[in-house]
């Protein structure tokens, strides 16, 4: 019975390691990693970091603006001819184009923190010689020197807004970071009249310290590092102290949870290397062909826009006959014009974004970022352009015929906000392709972008 029963035990045996037949079902890879969001920042943390961005670019154009009243008291005060006063306006605006050429690959290179600190201690020096000097040679040196350190503030605004957005909603935030710049011409003007007009000219430059002084207390306590080579997404904690703000260092001890995506992520950066700021890096941008028509044509259009409100003052002064008060005032349908444009074109151009990729079979990711190789960015960008190119355009040779003329004070002003909504909008559109073009070194690209544009500014006032 034994006998019998082996063979087929064995049998069982010999079938159950048989090899099996192959099977139809085809055999899949395991699913690759789910990408990491492309920031870690939550829609109030950026909403705070594009306030403080929008803010210190405020500071910029807000010594250049708030200044431009009480030349003719500087000028009778100092004893000098109002060309040599032009000539601290022309000085500045020189600085201003060179200064975010060393903030800009300062900021790419070892982080935001460290290029803000540095340009707001300079910035606070100067406004504090401003407010003590009596003399012209000393108001140009010190010209120059506020200009310095107020200038870095507009690249690094760009590199912000690309560190934490991706292309998809970057439109809104572009917008909204721009506002200070874009308002600056028209709320410094009004400012400086009136300081200048009931607390003298020195009032001046005491305000820009103690706003300058309240901002860098907050920016050092509050603002997260947000450079994508230092902080990735903003899960890498920073390597340098000067990366690193009170706040978030406290907050990352209760937040960060997941260590391993930390890790990954803080191999993949690159390690960092100090070294002097390089400014020749925004040449190469300047040179490379196809950015050099779009430097080129915001440079126009910077140029056009800070003509009018630089010599606006004068036109006011001695055509109209109107006080620094009242000079000031003019100056805000300038920043009416501004902020509708800012506020439309911003969410103009998401809408824009999405038709596009919609139309070009692209799909959108506004949390992890789109791939933007083959995307067609330029169509996506400037589509929306020809109508405000073309109406801002006929708003700028409107208001020469204006000044020509000595029409009445109600063209000039409602032609300002015209030249502010359209062009305003052109401005912000072509940064914008800029900033999307170097994705990596956003800072160094819009630091070539206000190299261009000052210095073809500097050549408009008289």
């Amino acid at each position: 019975m034994n006998s019998s029963a082996n063979p087929g035990e064995s049998q069982d045996r010999e079938m159950s390691h048989a090899p099996e037949p192959p099977s139809n079902t085809p055999v899949t890879s395991p699913d690759p990693p789910p990408q990491p969001s492309y920031t870690i920042f939550s829609r109030r943390q950026k909403n705070f970091i594009v306030f403080m961005a929008g803010l210190g670019g405020f500071f910029s154009p807000l010594s250049a603006n708030t200044y431009l009243p009480s030349i003719p008291d500087l000028a009778s005060y100092l004893g000098v001819s109002t060309s040599l006063m032009n000539l601290t306006v022309t000085v500045f605006l020189i600085f201003q184009g060179f200064a975010p050429s060393l903030y800009g690959d300062l900021a790419d290179m070892a982080g935001r923190r460290p290029a803000y600190l540095l340009s707001f201690l300079v910035y606070a020096g100067a406004n504090i010689g401003l407010a003590l000097q009596s003399s012209y040679p000393a108001l140009l040196v010190l010209r120059c020197l506020q200009s310095t350190g107020s200038g870095g503030l507009y690249a690094l605004n760009s590199g912000v807004i690309s560190d934490i957005s991706t292309s998809a909603e970057r439109g809104k935030y572009m917008g909204a970071a721009q506002s200070g710049i874009m308002l600056g011409p028209a709320v410094g003007p009004i400012l400086g009249g009136v300081l200048s007009q009931y607390l003298g000219w020195r009032s001046i430059f005491w305000f820009l310290l103690i706003a300058g002084g309240v901002y860098l207390a907050v920016y050092a306590v509050a603002v997260p590092e947000t450079a994508r080579k230092v902080v990735g997404n903003g899960s890498v904690a920073p390597r340098a102290w000067w990366n690193k703000s009170l706040l978030q260092k406290h907050a990352r001890r209760k937040v960060v949870g997941n260590g391993s995506e930390e890790m990954s992520l803080a191999a993949g950066l690159p390690k960092p290397r100090l070294r002097f700021p390089n400014p020749m890096k925004s040449l190469f941008i300047i040179i490379e062909k196809d950015c050099a028509v779009i430097l080129l044509y915001n440079a126009i259009i910077y140029a056009s826009w800070y003509t009018v409100t630089a010599n606006l003052a004068n036109l006011l002064k001695n055509v109209y006959n109107l006080d620094t008060l009242q000079i000031g005032l003019c100056y805000v349908p300038f920043g009416v014009g501004a902020a509708l444009s800012i506020v439309a074109n911003g969410r103009l151009q998401d809408w824009n974004y999405a038709r596009t990729a919609l139309a070009h079979g692209f799909t959108v990711d506004k949390k992890r970022g789109d791939d933007l190789a083959r995307f067609p960015i330029e169509r996506a960008r400037l589509d929306l352009m020809w109508p405000p190119i073309f109406l801002g355009s006929l708003a700028t040779v409107g208001f020469g015929w204006a000044a020509q003329t000595q029409a009445h004070l109600a063209v000039v002003l409602v032609l300002t906000f015209l030249m502010a909504l359209f062009l305003t909008a052109v401005y912000n559109s072509m940064n914008l392709l800029l900033v999307d073009l170097y994705p990596e070194s956003p800072s160094t690209a819009s630091a070539a972008n206000n190299l261009t544009r000052c210095l073809m500014a500097a050549g408009g006032p008289p």
